[in-house]
């Protein structure tokens, strides 16, 4: 009996030591439910942590914690990701107006210069196809160029014949071969002694600001060409404009008086933009669209063409007397090298600029020498 009342006694202590009465045990159970139901189904952390009695433990809510937590980090995430986006968009389109203005500058500056030298060289030097010949040759010079810039700027570097391999591949996968070099480079090497030619002898008839609107008209017959031979889609915004350009050669042309000079002049400048027009039609029919290294191997290998097959012209020239100097000290080494120079700086300055900036800047540089070119 003793015994039994002591065990009742220490029942009774344990009841009273106890944290809370039976109400509150129930009430806490019943919000510990409430808490479990709103959170959904407990795991089985919640079901361990309820039966360590973890003191304020409720079930559901060190899981749902975490969930919520990690929801938040990844809609911050999202958040960050998007403002990095468009903060890198909006570098990348200022960057491209920034190294277009450079472009346009450039090109026009390294065409009005050209232009303006010859017409300097013309006043001691009248040989235009030897000229022509001579800033041709200077071509092979454009794919060391762009490998140098490549072992510049790139970060996994390629050997010279690697590079050479890689960029042989516009002539196909068999890569450059004798006979695609006489079959591709062939028409195209002589497009390009055309249209430098023509332009040469334009400028001895007409002012340098009238060939030079004249040779703009170049985008137009690009357009027309492509319709016809490509195949391109018709917009008659472009048709508009290819119209005026053929009205306006008329109008220069009628202004002059149709006399000798003036219209063998604006005809040799046509002629001049027909054929540069043409190089460019059938480079993107034969060749595709080419990258820069691409378009640099290729130009280089029209400067070989040239040199190997077109340098018996200004031989014939010469010893015919149509194109005749006393001796080659008396040549303008310094103009010549300075109109040679400024071509290639102009067709790498294109060839680039589709790289680095939008198309449509180009053409506007080459338009803006039209007033650079004003006598």
């Amino acid at each position: 009996m003793r015994r039994l009342s002591d065990i009742s006694l220490h029942l009774s202590q344990l009841k009273y030591l106890s944290p809370s009465s039976s109400e509150d045990q129930q009430c806490s159970r019943s919000f510990m439910d409430v808490k479990a139901a709103s959170n959904g189904v407990s795991t089985i952390e919640d079901r361990i942590l309820r039966i360590t009695g973890y003191y304020g433990y409720y079930p559901g809510y060190s899981s749902h914690q975490r969930e919520e937590a990690s929801e938040n980090r990844t809609e911050n995430l999202h958040q960050d990701n998007h403002v990095k986006t468009r903060c890198q968009s909006c570098t990348s389109a200022f960057f491209k107006i920034f190294w277009g203005f450079l472009v346009i500058l450039s090109v026009s500056s390294s065409w009005v210069g050209t232009t303006q030298i010859v017409k300097v060289t013309y006043k001691n030097f009248h040989c235009p196809f030897f000229m022509t010949w001579f800033s041709t040759n200077w071509n092979i010079m454009f794919f060391p160029v762009y490998y140098s810039g490549h072992l510049a700027s790139a970060q996994e570097k390629q050997t010279l014949i690697q590079k050479i391999r890689e960029c042989s591949r516009i002539f196909g996968e068999e890569g450059l071969t004798l006979k695609l070099f006489l079959k591709r480079t062939a028409p195209f090497s002589i497009l390009w002694t055309l249209t430098n030619y023509l332009y040469l002898l334009a400028l001895k008839k007409l002012t340098a600001t009238d060939v030079s609107a004249l040779f703009c008209c170049n985008k137009a017959f690009v357009f027309l060409l492509s319709w016809i031979v490509l195949k391109d889609r018709f917009m008659g915004v472009r048709i508009v404009a290819a119209i005026m350009a053929i009205t306006g050669i008329v109008m220069m042309a009628y202004a002059d008086g149709f006399h000798g000079d003036s219209i063998i002049g604006v005809a040799l400048a046509v002629g001049s933009a027909s054929t540069s027009a043409l190089y460019k039609v059938l480079f993107k029919m034969f060749l595709g669209s080419a990258n820069f290294g691409e378009a640099a191997y290729f130009i280089s290998t029209l400067g070989f063409f040239n040199l190997i097959f077109i340098s018996s012209a200004p031989v014939i020239l010469y010893f015919t007397k149509v194109e005749y100097w006393s001796s080659f000290s008396a040549l303008p080494w310094a103009y010549l090298c300075g109109i040679a120079g400024l071509w290639l700086a102009f067709n790498i300055l294109v060839n680039v600029g589709v790289v680095l900036t939008y198309p449509l800047l180009i053409s506007i540089g080459t338009v803006l020498s039209v007033p650079g070119n004003a006598d």
